[in-house]
């Protein structure tokens, strides 16, 4: 079977509830595209699949690096690659779910991201500024020296920020010049999820509220208490820094919520120019229209062919 499906869109609009309907029909199994579901013991604040998922549907790529762990773009395209072919050797339907842009762009489209060896010194020292209020001032600096990676990158995204400036800084090449794409060896369907914008809001407001009611605020507690400081690039996510606040004493938890909301709004928006309307290679379906057996018939004949 050397196919892939990927199912993409914004942040709740059902990609990973679409995902285990596949899986299940048609002999899948999921690999992760959320760059926060990579971290162990961060499950709620990023909308891990729960246990009983996991047990129905073998996941790849989740709760594999502890939060104070550095992750690259190129390890992850790398392990993702690699769960997709054994999925592939076993006659499994790979199925790649999340709205990562970069994660999912970077299978699909095949990226050479640059191996430029980590300058811990200068990540440190970026590090630093970031925690004592200079993401914006990092973010500057890298739109002057390389605007293209800038463009593609999100601004909150402290750690892909630095390490973009990390590769212009050691190889004095701009980072966006050193992605080659090279198509991998097989065929590719991408699925978009998308909603009216006012009820995806709705949709993300019930979210929060739930990751609230579910325990989120002990989850953060104890990942603080474990040793994991808000300093983290894993724990600036959305959620966990705001969470953070309110347990400093810096925020209400009234207002931590209402800024989740208010910045998964924009993540949302965020998400929609990763993956844009007009992109021809992907298959948009609305989920107040209930796709399910459309999709499930373009999965099929896409198996089929």
């Amino acid at each position: 079977m050397n196919r892939l499906v990927v199912i993409v869109g914004p942040t709740a609009a059902g990609k990973s509830r679409l995902a285990m309907l596949l899986a299940r029909k048609f002999k899948g199994q999921i690999v992760n595209a959320d760059s926060r579901q990579v971290y162990r013991y961060m499950d709620i604040g990023t909308a891990k699949p729960t246990a009983q998922d996991m047990a129905q549907v073998r996941h790849e790529l989740v709760d594999i690096i502890n939060p104070d762990q550095d992750f690259s773009l190129a390890q992850y395209q790398e392990l993702a690659t690699a769960a997709i072919g054994a999925m592939q050797g076993r006659g499994d339907l790979p199925i790649l779910a999340g709205g990562s842009g970069l994660y999912v762009w970077s299978v699909v489209e095949g990226w050479r991201i640059p191996r430029v060896a980590p300058d811990l010194a200068l990540r440190r020292s970026l590090e630093e500024k970031a925690v004592n209020g200079g993401q914006e001032a990092l973010y500057a600096e890298l739109s002057q020296i390389d605007p293209v990676a800038a463009q593609r990158i999100d601004r909150r995204n402290v750690r892909r920020v630095i390490r973009a400036i990390e590769v212009c800084r050691s190889s004095d090449i701009p980072f966006s010049e050193l992605q080659i794409k090279i198509k991998p060896p097989f065929d590719i369907l991408i699925i978009g999820l998308t909603a009216d914008r006012t009820e995806l809001y709705k949709r993300i407001d019930a979210r929060v509220d739930e990751m609230v009611r579910r325990g989120l605020v002990a989850e953060v507690k104890g990942l603080l208490e474990m040793g994991y400081g808000l300093g983290l690039p894993a724990m600036s996510g959305i959620g966990y820094r705001q969470i953070g606040m309110y347990l400093q004493g810096e925020l209400t938890l009234d207002k931590a919520v209402e800024q989740m909301k208010f910045e998964t709004h924009r993540m949302a928006r965020h998400q929609y120019s990763w993956f844009r309307s007009k992109d021809d290679r992907i298959r948009w379906f609305d989920t107040g229209d209930q796709p399910e057996d459309r999709i499930d018939s373009l999965v099929g004949e896409f198996l089929g062919g």
